[in-house]
């Protein structure tokens, strides 16, 4: 075979294998139109106020690059258990896209150990309405990673799902959430300080 054809074949076979191994790749993408304008979407992920009206009671905020992306679904809780605990943004392009690291839940600790990614993309409908899609990447293999991957499949359904029903129905109320937090706490120190 001459070298030129050679390196031809050579270079189709190595962009096959590439492409494999990036079809292989596990991602989670979701997507929601909702009844907002393009910057009500986007400062509902890009506020503090637009991140407890639908995503968590509490949150730190900081929409630059590198700034904090810190979603505090136990805000009672000690840091490092609060929930997405030191996020910050990788990337912003205003009212297109967001992204940011992201790790597992505390109750999977190996996996939380890690951190995945997270690109949410913003697009006008209409002048009323935005498509949100979300794309997360960057899963490990086995273990605690395909426990933290069923974990967030669901999850971020549920969060695109909040983020609809906060323009449809209003800003979400934590009040219900917050008291079951508390209640949960206050059991586990029971049990802890209980004679064995």
């Amino acid at each position: 075979m001459d070298p030129l054809r050679s390196r031809a074949v050579l270079g189709l076979a190595l962009a096959a294998s590439l492409g494999a191994a990036h079809a292989g790749e596990r991602a989670i993408d979701k997507e929601v139109v909702v009844n907002a304008t393009l910057d009500e979407a986007w400062d509902a992920w890009t506020t503090r106020e637009g991140i407890v009206g639908f995503f968590a009671p509490d949150a730190r905020i900081e929409p630059r690059v590198g700034g904090a992306f810190h979603i505090h679904m136990d805000p009672g809780a000690p840091a490092g258990a609060k929930g997405a605990d030191d996020m910050r943004f990788l990337a912003l392009q205003p009212k297109k896209m967001i992204s940011f690291d992201w790790n597992a839940p505390p109750h999977l600790p190996e996996a939380r150990a890690q951190r995945t990614f997270v690109m949410v993309r913003f697009a006008p409908v209409d002048d009323r309405t935005t498509r949100v899609t979300l794309h997360h990447t960057g899963w490990g293999d086995g273990g605690q990673w395909d426990q933290a991957y069923t974990y967030f499949d669901r999850a971020w359904g549920n969060v695109l799902g909040s983020l609809k029903k906060r323009f449809d129905q209003g800003p979400q109320d934590w009040t219900d959430w917050l008291k079951q937090l508390e209640a949960w706490r206050a059991e586990a120190a029971r049990k802890s300080t209980a004679p064995k």
